[in-house]
């Protein structure tokens, strides 16, 4: 074995030991302590599936209660259909990829391509998420080309500052087309359920979930995988506020 190959090897055992220990308890829950509450919140019916299903698989499959907090409706996204009648019929789809996924769906009230931060925006979320009174949040990547993935992050940002225990993840989507500058610091091997996620986005029929999957996502889970040693991986930027000084200062 060469040097190259113990660096790779290096490099490997190093991400799976973040990949591992970066999020909170992707084992089962048990009697002795409480399942977890985890919230994601997109834009557009489909970005968290795209984003962080096999994630948000792991966690519902282990016993962990899991809620999908849709921005919109994805009201503009049938060519030719009324916003209303679309609506419709991706808050159908919505609700079939969380039963998949094992997930409870939420609609926040926002109109796709019309989204908006404001302080009663900030103020929604801010109820809504201590409502929910997660443990972990995930949400879109601030920089992203789609100004209504930005006000979803914004809007969770926002209002996780107001959380006092809730970790920050945040996921990509369509890696280099909209989500830019993503530098992940955790990974998850979503190996198990990369059939589960899918499905849910299969459910997506309106968007041609099919396509979604295999023009983008299959290409980014193996991409993510390579990195840490498994065949299919999701990452994500932490977003660390434990307060911890830098070294030696």
């Amino acid at each position: 074995m060469n040097d190259a190959d113990l660096s790779r090897r290096s490099f490997v055992e190093r991400s799976a030991a973040v990949a591992a220990g970066a999020l909170p308890s992707l084992g089962p829950a048990t009697p002795d302590s409480a399942p977890l509450k985890v919230v994601c919140v997109g834009g557009h019916p489909d970005d968290p599936e795209s984003g962080c299903g096999g994630t948000l698989a792991r966690y519902a499959a282990r016993g962990h209660a899991v809620t999908i907090v849709y921005l919109t409706r994805g009201e503009r996204g049938i060519a030719g259909k009324s916003l209303d009648e679309t609506a419709r019929i991706r808050s159908a789809e919505c609700e079939s990829a969380c039963r998949i996924i094992g997930a409870s769906p939420k609609f926040f009230g926002q109109i796709d391509g019309a989204t908006e931060l404001t302080h009663g925006h900030v103020d929604a979320m801010t109820r809504l998420l201590t409502a929910e009174n997660p443990d972990i949040v995930f949400t879109h990547w601030p920089v992203d080309t789609h100004m209504d993935h930005q006000v979803a992050s914004i809007l969770t940002i926002r209002a996780w500052l107001t959380l006092t225990t809730a970790r920050l993840y945040f996921f990509e989507v369509d890696l280099g087309s909209q989500t830019e500058g993503f530098l992940p610091n955790t990974y998850v091997d979503i190996s198990s359920v990369v059939e589960r996620k899918k499905a849910a986005l299969f459910a997506h029929v309106s968007q041609d979930g099919k396509g979604i999957w295999h023009e983008h996502h299959e290409i980014m889970a193996q991409w993510r995988g390579r990195e840490i040693g498994v065949p299919a991986a999701e990452a994500f930027i932490h977003l660390n506020r434990d307060n911890q000084n830098l070294p030696s200062l």
